[in-house]
């Protein structure tokens, strides 16, 4: 079993350590977060191969981080004559007499566990070549590659054999596998297991008698006769279309899988992709100790998913399974307690929450546990009426609705704001919280929040206005009374009756305004959340 990966400049990360644990571990990211990194470098780790060849051969200055290959190269620039940054990735395992001759301290953190070890960094026997390479700091554009060296050991410090692999792993993607080789494969387990010695004879004969009645039929007949007739100057025998019939087993390759009598590649893209990766779990879970799953949702209906999930969970067995997602489903199917959340080139886990965040979050209702977490930056409002406005607000400012800018807008109640300002920290996730003042924002909100206040990604954004306490009020204050009574289609004396009304029709008068073909003028405190929002 895996217990962690530490990776070093490696893609997106510039220094990670991931914790896992046994059995079902869920990776969930924002698209490049850097969860199918993680996989890959896993997979890297354990088996020295990239896109199935070795890392030697597919090396190059794109798997340095670019902050650490901008840093480098400016240091170059600035006449430093660096060493190029190494790269590494390094598979900490747990303790098990079955891989005890790979411990020892051959590793970036100095324990003495079992492990492997992957490093690309500059050959020694290039140092001649690497020294003329620095003696023009101006061509210098990147991380010299093509000098290193790719060393992989164990943690004792010994080469590894590739034939002795001590931990054997399976990566499962359905966008790289060919859906009719693993069919192939399949159907050829199925007959393997179910046909005796006789039925693979007579089936065997029965495609025999079906290729040689091939050219019985009247029109190849007749095709025939006309290539016989046409060959005569080329040859004195008889030259006719037939089937190649020399294969003891041709039958095997012939066959074709078929779903309700079609073929497999004719069925839609959900279905290919459900049958792929199950297909390819039980070709590879008996020979594997850890499997790796891309992206499982992808294509998927909710019902087909339901049925993935559930049989990725029972098939895997005691295997540890990771696997990376962006999925609410996935994640609420399969236990939130799994997961570890990546961002900004880190990863943290639920677990590392403050305990009353892992019970909210564990306890949440539907499936919005990551929408803070796959989203680039989030606005957090208090009702549905605060998102229709805010909406509507930042629709009248940028010309687009937020979502098209990467801005989830998440209806929170309460103090559920600061669960999801806890989630955030570790992901560094730019927040903003749009929230009343509730009649004293010094003490309802800024004291509420002071905690978060350190963080430069979080901003509460509130009205400094206490005669104005909630939604309703602050947008009468905006507009005045004469445009709100004509954008709500009413005609209330006073603002304390055009307040009653709003209040007791708070989603009415939230639509009103999202669908008014007025000229609206926002409270303050929503124009600065919008441009706190970049």
């Amino acid at each position: 079993m895996i217990k962690k990966v530490l990776l070093k400049n490696f893609r997106i990360f510039d220094k990670a350590v991931i914790d896992f644990d046994e059995g079902l571990n869920i990776l969930v990211g924002d698209n490049e977060a850097g969860k199918s990194t993680v996989l890959e470098a896993i997979n890297l780790g354990l088996t020295k191969r990239w896109n199935g060849k070795f890392f030697e051969q597919e090396l190059s200055h794109h798997f340095i981080t670019v902050s650490v290959a901008n840093a480098y190269v400016a240091e170059v620039k600035a006449g430093n004559n660096p060493q190029p940054p190494e790269l590494l990735i390094e598979i900490y395992l747990a303790e098990n007499t079955s891989v005890a001759r790979l411990t020892g301290e051959n590793n970036s953190l100095r324990e003495n566990v079992p492990g492997y070890r992957l490093r690309a960094a500059l050959d020694p026997d290039f140092s001649d070549e690497y020294k003329n390479f620095l003696s023009d700091p101006d061509k210098v554009t990147s991380v010299p590659t093509e000098y290193y060296r790719v060393d992989w050991t164990d943690f004792s410090g010994v080469p590894v054999n590739v034939r002795a692999i001590r931990v054997k792993v399976s990566m499962i993607d359905a966008s790289r596998i060919r859906l009719q080789t693993g069919a192939d494969y399949h159907l050829q387990k199925i007959i393997g297991e179910t046909l005796d010695t006789k039925d693979r004879a007579q089936l065997a004969r029965s495609y025999r008698l079906h290729q040689e009645s091939f050219g019985t039929d009247s029109s190849i007949a007749a095709i025939n006769e006309s290539l016989t007739n046409s060959s005569a100057g080329i040859t004195q025998k008889r030259f006719t279309l037939e089937i190649d019939t020399s294969g003891a087993n041709s039958w095997e390759s012939a066959l074709s899988p078929h779903l309700d009598r079609l073929p497999f590649h004719f069925s839609g893209s959900g279905e290919r992709n459900r049958l792929k990766i199950l297909m390819a779990l039980a070709r590879k879970v008996e020979e594997s100790h850890v499997i790796l799953i891309e992206e499982p949702e992808n294509h998927l209906s909710f019902p087909n998913l339901n049925m993935l999930v559930d049989r990725i969970a029972t098939q895997s067995g005691d295997r540890q399974v990771i696997i990376a997602t962006h999925s609410s489903f996935v994640v609420n199917k399969l236990g939130i307690e799994q997961l570890k959340l990546l961002g900004n080139g880190g990863v943290s886990k639920l677990t590392d929450l403050p305990a009353g965040t892992q019970e909210y979050f564990k306890k949440l209702a539907g499936y919005d546990t990551l929408r803070l977490v796959v989203a680039r930056r989030v606005v957090l409002v208090e009702g549905p009426s605060d998102e229709l406005i805010f909406q509507r607000a930042y629709r009248d400012k940028k010309n687009k609705r937020p979502i098209e800018d990467g801005i989830d807008v998440i209806s929170v109640r309460g103090l559920s704001a600061k669960r999801f300002l806890d989630l955030a920290i570790p992901l560094k996730r730019h927040v903003i919280v749009l929230t009343d003042n509730d009649g004293d924002y010094a003490k309802k909100v800024d004291a509420r929040y002071a905690e978060y206040s350190a963080y430069d990604f979080i901003t509460i954004a509130r009205s400094d206005d206490n005669t104005r306490p909630t939604l309703e009020p602050q947008l009468i204050g905006a507009n005045g009374l004469l445009e709100t009574n004509v954008i709500l289609g009413r005609s209330e004396a006073t603002e304390s009756k055009l307040i009653d009304y709003m209040e007791n029709n708070k989603t009415d008068v939230a639509l009103r305004f999202y669908d008014t073909t007025e000229k609206v003028t926002w409270p303050k405190y929503i124009e600065d959340a919008i441009d706190a929002l970049g």
